[in-house]
């Protein structure tokens, strides 16, 4: 199986006296940044619709999943075999409709399953268990969505709309050392509008940000870009945009 056989590979590249001088000095902490980059890089190949990308990439986000295991089992902690019971439990556990004898199911039977799961841990906080490592976007929906269930939220979108208004004009009068609280605070409030608007807020701004790529890349082969006037340079834009929504 070639699972069994890149365990294999990152029990060696591990190995301290004969691994590779890298890998073999990893921790769960330097390696969390390139398990994130991975995943992110599977959502990019996906958006490509790039299946051949998609494989190799998967395969990184795997290699993320045992190299993490492979550290775990040298410390004592659990192995990958703990990793895929673990899931396997949970998937059954969640699915009654289709692992037992549940006759009914879907999301919101997912949804209170763990609920209940999180109501048998030490932290009772609705808010408990939203990873510290989540983009902060993803995150802050994430909040909000867990303090909306007890009924801590606007009852339709004009009240984020006012909030955006009112963080707004504290951010334009906001003291130099207090700016980032305050922008801050405004881009919390522009999440809770996406959440109420049905909107995923990281997918919103990666559209953006493909957009701005793509008008940019259209006006800065212009001859002398770097050299043209603020005002040239948004005359082109405006070209660009107009083309590009035609």
């Amino acid at each position: 199986m070639n699972l069994d056989r890149l365990v294999s590979i990152m029990e060696r590249l591990r190995d301290p006296v004969s691994g590779c001088e890298w890998d073999s000095i990893q921790t769960f902490r330097s390696i969390a940044p390139f398990t994130i980059k991975e995943a992110y890089e599977v959502a990019d190949a996906i958006e490509r619709d790039d299946m051949d990308e998609l494989a190799d990439e998967l395969g990184d986000l795997q290699l993320q999943v045992v190299f993490h295991a492979q550290m775990a089992r040298e410390a004592g902690h659990f192995a990958l075999e703990d990793v895929i019971t673990r899931i396997c439990d949970k998937l059954e556990r969640r699915h009654p409709h289709i692992f037992s004898d549940a006759t009914s199911g879907g999301h919101h039977l997912w949804e209170q399953i763990k609920a209940d799961e999180r109501a048998a841990k030490p932290d009772q906080s609705a808010l408990a268990g939203v990873a510290l490592a989540l983009p902060a976007l993803e995150r802050a929906a994430k909040l909000q969505k867990r303090a909306a269930r007890t009924g801590f939220d606007w009852p339709d979108a004009s009240g984020p709309l006012a909030k955006i208004d009112e963080e707004l004009a504290e951010l334009v009068a906001a003291k130099p050392e207090d700016r980032a609280e305050e922008l801050g605070d405004l881009l919390f409030a522009a999440v809770n509008l996406a959440r109420h608007l049905k909107i995923d807020p990281e997918d919103a701004l990666r559209q953006a940000n493909r957009k701005f790529e793509r008008r940019f890349r259209a006006i800065e082969t212009a001859p002398g870009f770097s050299k043209l006037s603020l005002n040239q340079m948004e005359e082109l834009w405006q070209a660009a945009k107009a083309a590009q929504s035609a």
